[in-house]
């Protein structure tokens, strides 16, 4: 692996970290109600590294020039991994609709497919600019939702937490929206290059 691309792997690395710590207080309540305070500024650690890492693995991949077909898979893999986490605990913690969860999940694998599909044709499908509006839909939601959840688990300023839910579950709603249309963006890709590939 190149550095761009172990800058991709940390990335994977803490999208099961970010899960474990914020699940803690979930599964061990008797331990961590009330003790726990630590666990919210871990948590935001944890997730503005992980968005540092995506912008330094570019970086990483354009100055040192160390693009390949496997970082172009690689990175979007990261990304998803990272931001299907973030949903699932979002999920869990009943902030997140399980119905928006599943077209995400759905959106996701229906995009592996088509890449899948694209690599029989010997073609490479990296992110497109869809797929990176997605990609800011989604960490905006998470964000979002993350500080309703800090400011619930550190029980401070009751009077924004109403506000910071329905902010967080309208930005669910608009990065499902999103994601949508990003898929049939990345679905006439496909196509397109199918048509290419007959006619030759």
């Amino acid at each position: 692996m190149n550095l761009a691309d172990r800058f991709t792997l940390l990335r994977i690395i803490l999208a099961p970290a970010f899960f474990i710590l914020y699940m803690l207080p979930l599964w061990f309540p008797a331990q961590f109600d009330g003790s726990a305070i630590w666990l919210v500024p871990l948590l935001w650690v944890v997730a503005v590294v992980s968005e540092f890492t995506d912008m330094f693995d570019g970086m990483a991949a354009r100055r040192l020039k160390q693009a390949s077909d496997f970082g172009r898979l690689f990175d979007p893999f990261a990304d998803t991994l990272m931001q299907l986490t973030g949903f699932l605990c979002f999920v869990v913690e009943g902030l997140f609709p399980a119905i928006f969860f599943l077209v995400v999940l759905y959106r996701e694998f229906g995009i592996l497919f088509l890449r899948n599909l694209m690599l029989a044709k010997g073609i490479t499908m990296g992110a497109r600019k869809s797929g990176k509006v997605k990609t800011v839909a989604y960490i905006s939601a998470e964000t979002i939702a993350l500080f309703y959840i800090s400011l619930k688990r550190l029980a401070v300023m009751d009077n924004v937490q109403p506000i910071a839910r329905i902010a967080a579950a309208a930005a669910f709603i608009i990065s499902v929206l999103i994601s949508v249309i990003s898929f049939f963006d990345y679905f006439m890709v496909y196509k397109r290059a199918g048509v290419v590939t007959e006619k030759k």
